[in-house]
């Protein structure tokens, strides 16, 4: 019988790298026919979900790939591209719209969840011939700076006082029974999920502020 130890001399490192890799290879490897079968799946023509949304009073009704986000729904289908994608993660709010009387990050839900739905836009707010008081107020009291953000900055702002009317408290909120919840620190608390990169804070603080005084 052959000593052991000159079987293993017999195979160099080389050799030992070569049936390694080979062995990876064939584990790795797809079995026969997986490559066409997903292609074949791959060119399915994806099926699309029937939607009817209310945007801006007026009725669309859409056909859309079921992962589509109501912030795509809105820019891509519809061309309102007032509302802006930012961060698509739900981190900056450039993407706030308001849905059946909330705000909410268009871009971390599907529009297919929102069949039957009312949605307002920053282009269904105002225009420039008829602007808003949100919109007036942040033009006059220089509530935007690249104005990248201020769509859902003002989005945002309408929603919140409408939570305020309602009674609805923030974090920060002392005393639920106080009417009404204006503070500095208040609007601060009740705007922190908009970002503005630019730092117009204190200039949008303001102009809610004013808006706000004007419907009291």
């Amino acid at each position: 019988m052959d000593d052991p130890s000159d079987l293993d001399a017999t195979i160099s490192r080389r050799d030992l790298l070569i049936v390694g890799a080979a062995s990876a290879a064939a584990v790795a490897a797809p079995p026969a026919g997986a490559a066409e079968a997903s292609a074949r799946v791959s060119n399915l023509p994806t099926p699309l979900a029937k939607v009817s949304l209310t945007i801006n009073d007026q009725t669309h009704a859409l056909a859309l790939d079921t992962r589509t986000t109501l912030l795509d729904a809105l820019r891509e289908h519809l061309h309102l591209t007032g509302t802006k994608k930012g961060c698509d993660h739900g981190q900056c709010g450039a993407c706030t719209v308001i849905l059946d009387g909330q705000r909410i990050n268009s871009c971390l839900t599907l529009a297919v969840m929102h069949d039957g739905a009312q949605v307002t836009t920053i282009e269904g707010l105002g225009n420039p011939r008829r602007l808003h008081p949100m919109q007036a107020a942040f033009v006059k009291h220089d509530g935007y700076q690249c104005g990248y953000c201020t769509p859902g900055q003002i989005c945002s702002a309408v929603a919140v006082l409408e939570e305020i009317k309602r009674g609805i408290p923030s974090h920060v909120s002392a005393d639920l029974n106080a009417r009404p919840l204006l503070s500095a620190e208040e609007l601060r608390e009740r705007m922190s999920g908009n970002l503005c990169r630019c730092g117009a804070y204190s200039n949008i603080v303001d102009a809610i502020t004013e808006v706000a005084g004007g419907q009291a």
